[in-house]
């Protein structure tokens, strides 16, 4: 992150290390970092080595001193320095409480307004939304994204630079005890408090400790902002003494307050919101109608009116305010191109975002950036494309087309391969798509350039019925399985079957990034699929076919082993093959109990003879299956197989002298058999997000989204019939909507004539008939609704769990049998 050049040894004494091993032509330091895999400018960047519950940052100090990383920040005092010559190396206790004491340093040089913004929800929103009201007369500085965690606000922070003369940065807490240490950092002038939730409630006893704990970011604050129709918030600020001097400044659409909202009026997707401030009547008018922006758009009116704006100068800015783009989106392209959509805002912070979640895309050794002019960022042309020419030369893109004035006049700034067009509309006129050939594309573009446009042109075609998949999501349910799992027991995630239907190098991809130690396929040719999308992660084949022995050796693939005779016909291509002279990871998978593969343990030792007697082949894990972890009524069962598979098990190490893995555990066994966890588990449909048990639910998010549109709607007569055979026969007048799903696309027949269920606006619409193969009818009589508007199939509700009772079968089978032809999205928060 790009703010003020700092020394190492000025870091040293900022931070208080205790020790320092600082090289004589020490660097001017630039940028911090804690995350190994986004490294931009290494040669100005300082390394905070955090360690974290599953993850320490001193595990890839090696691997950033091989990218060209020299400052490192640790605190394990073993370290060898000698492997590291050319280093500088500040010793502190507690690395995670160095750099917020540096970022803390850092804003204490700055006398400039900083608006501190916290509450449950519309943080990151009203931050965004104030940046475009006020950037026309402030050159502001503020959160990246949702930067608002206790490593997320140093690193906004430390952005502060000299030319800036406003901040607004925002701050999340998830527990108690953290918000202390963000208002530190943070130092507000002014406070707003957005509203409270039920967000991260689990981790605090009451929702007034909850608003307790938010409210200390603003001890110190000059003026706080808030809504009196909260009231928790209202009353905890009455009561607390340290607010009885601070400028309150408060909005309420019920009782009197600063700036008093009356009328709502909602018409045509806008809303006028009319108001009474210092007696006088004054309105907006904001193009949104949907109850969370009108709440975050008074928030942002409340604090130009306080700034000292006045309405007649506001008002015209509120009719301007665009949708905040909070999601990165990764679709299929033309010509078997990704492309990675964000084309609703361009500024050096969120190209850097962009360009780390381009560089975890692996499928594809080409990239190329499609970037627009980056607007009010208070610059100078030359010094602004100058540091974005060497981000993107960083990042490894190796095509860059530049759209917009400024950028075009600054193309010299650029590498070779580029090409520039002053609008949009001349690159839509002039490009060749047949040249977007196998590469990953990234469009990164101010809204006002209509990016959306090129999405559209050069993304693949399809139908309406789309299936989302929430990568964040994903990555948390992953996270959340891992804390659970005792120290340095690793996790094999399973995306056999194109990912139980999310995907297959797009998920491999985001699984690899955050270091899952291995990944399960079904088939060989899966696992050469995602080799050829750039996945090194080791790959375990759960079902080698004998004519795919060749493709397992050639694409470092690993198989298990299940009986001898798929044994002997592995050997035996080993002994041919060229392709390896060194050995083989092979998995050996026993049947404890589920008696479909593996091998049996009066034949473990003739295993072992056998393993033994060939030099080609080493075994890397030693696994079983659980028959039935998730039902209570077998846990006498799964007891028993784990007490078998750590006896056979057993049997097998005793005889090898290097490392073998144990695994049997899955998603439904992780907690609730914590003794099986051995030294690794297999993850699956709960990183996807359907837990078995309830109280694991709850820990869990929706990570696939399926939905589609209305097609028509027709109105018809009581008694007429609807699809095929007649079976949807209606019982008074009805509207029914026709929506572009059917059983094609794994919207099972079973959930035809009243059975299943869609969402539309909210509202259930039971289907009627029986499920066409592209097509399924469902009825909206009691529902407003309109042609084009969206449909709900599964998700957050109805879930995949709901729409497998409606079946009668598991989720599993929901999620593998979405066709491929529906168009899968995937987004990064």
């Amino acid at each position: 992150m790009l703010s003020s050049i700092y020394s190492v040894s000025s870091i040293a004494s900022i931070i208080d290390a205790f020790k320092s091993h600082i090289k004589e032509s020490e660097q001017a330091i630039q940028y911090l970092i804690i995350d190994s895999r986004k490294v931009n400018f290494p040669d100005k960047s300082l390394f905070f080595a955090i360690k974290g519950e599953r993850n320490n940052g001193h595990d890839y100090i090696n691997d950033l001193y091989q990218k060209g990383v020299r400052n490192f920040v640790v605190s394990e005092k073993e370290l060898n320095l000698t492997l590291f010559p050319e280093a500088s190396f500040l010793f502190v206790e507690n690395t995670l409480q160095a750099l917020q004491k540096l970022a803390a340093h850092h804003r204490k040089q700055f006398s400039i307004p900083v608006i501190g913004i916290t509450g449950s929800n519309g943080k990151t929103v009203v931050k965004e939304w104030l940046f475009q009201l006020l950037r026309e007369d402030k050159n502001i500085v503020r959160s990246p994204k949702s930067f608002n965690s206790q490593v997320g606000v140093p690193l906004s922070v430390w952005e502060l630079k000299s030319d800036n003369d406003l901040a607004i940065f925002e701050a999340g807490i998830s527990r108690p005890n953290e918000m202390l240490e963000l208002e530190k950092i943070i130092q507000p002038t002014i406070g707003l408090f957005t509203n409270i939730g039920q967000a991260h409630a689990e981790n605090f006893d009451t929702l007034i400790q909850k608003v307790n704990e938010k409210l200390l970011l603003f001890k110190n604050v000059e003026t706080l902002i808030y809504c009196k129709d909260y009231l928790s918030i209202c009353d905890s600020i009455k009561q607390q003494d340290v607010f009885l001097n601070k400028k309150i400044f408060s909005w309420s659409k019920r009782s009197k307050a600063d700036l008093q909202i009356g009328r709502v009026n909602k018409a045509d997707g806008a809303t006028n919101i009319q108001g009474i401030y210092n007696n006088s009547f004054i309105d907006i008018t904001v193009p949104f109608s949907d109850e969370a922006s009108i709440e975050n758009c008074i928030h942002c009116w409340a604090i130009l009116l306080f700034l000292g704006y006045k309405n007649e100068d506001i008002s015209p800015r509120f009719k301007l305010l665009t949708p905040i783009a909070m999601r990165l989106e990764l679709k299929e392209g033309i010509n078997n191109c990704s492309v990675i959509n964000d084309c609703y805002n361009s500024d050096f912070g969120s190209l850097q975002i962009a360009l780390d979640f381009l560089n975890q895309q692996k499928q594809h050794p080409n990239k190329t950036l499609i970037l627009s002019d980056i607007l009010q960022t208070g610059k100078s042309e030359e010094e602004l494309y100058s540091e974005v020419a060497q981000l993107v030369a960083q990042s490894g893109v190796q095509k860059v087309i530049g759209i917009g004035e400024s950028i075009s006049r600054q193309k010299n700034k650029f590498a070779k391969n580029t090409e520039f067009y002053a609008t949009t509309e001349q690159f839509l006129a002039e490009v060749n798509t047949s040249l977007f050939k196998d590469e990953t594309i990234l469009i990164k573009g101010a809204r006002s350039f209509g990016f959306e446009r090129i999405s559209k042109y050069i993304q693949q075609k399809a139908h309406e019925t789309v299936l989302e998949i929430n990568l964040n999501s994903l990555v948390s349910n992953l996270n959340y399985y891992r804390s659970l799992l005792q120290p340095k027991v690793k996790v094999m995630a399973m995306v056999k079957a194109f990912s139980y239907g999310s995907g297959s190098f797009e998920i491999a991809n985001v699984l690899q990034f955050n270091r899952i130690d291995y990944l399960a396929v079904a088939y060989a040719d899966e696992g050469v699929e995602l080799r050829m999308a750039g996945i090194k992660t080791p790959i375990m084949v759960m079902n080698p076919e004998e004519q795919s022995y060749n493709s397992i050796v050639k694409w470092d693939l690993e198989p298990e082993i299940y009986n001898f005779r798929i044994l002997s016909f592995f050997s035996d291509t080993l002994l041919k093959s060229t392709a390896n002279a060194g050995t083989i990871n092979v998995h050996i998978k026993l049947d404890t109990g589920m008696h479909r593969l593996g091998f049996d343990e009066h034949e473990i030792n003739e295993l072992i003879v056998r393993i033994k007697n060939n030099k080609k082949i080493k075994i890397k894990s030693v696994f079983s299956h659980l028959v039935a972890s998730d039902e209570a009524e077998h846990n006498d069962f799964t007891k028993q197989q784990i007490q078998r598979f750590k006896a056979m098990s057993d049997l097998i190490l005793s005889h090898f002298d290097y490392p073998i893995i144990r695994h049997i555990s899955n998603s439904g066994g992780i907690s609730k058999f914590p003794e099986a966890q051995f030294d690794m588990v297999r993850l699956g449909i709960g990183m996807y997000g359907v837990a078995s048990r309830d109280y694991e639910q709850v820990n869990l998010q929706n990570v696939a989204t399926l939905k589609t549109i209305i097609s028509q709607i027709k109105n018809l007569n009581k008694g007429e019939s609807v699809g095929y055979s007649r079976r949807g026969v209606l019982a008074r007048n009805s509207r029914i909507a026709t929506i572009p799903i059917g059983y094609a696309d794994g919207y099972n027949r079973k959930l035809g004539n009243g059975v299943g269920f869609v969402i539309i606006n909210g509202k259930k619409a039971v289907t009627v008939g029986s499920i066409c193969m592209d097509m399924t009818m469902v009825d909206v009589t009691d529902i407003d609704c309109n042609e084009g508007d969206e449909v709900m199939i599964f998700g957050e509700a109805p879930t995949i769990a709901d729409i497998a009772v409606q079946m009668g079968t598991i989720p599993y089978e929901v999620l593998t049998t979405i066709s491929r032809r529906v168009k899968r999205v995937y987004f990064q928060e």
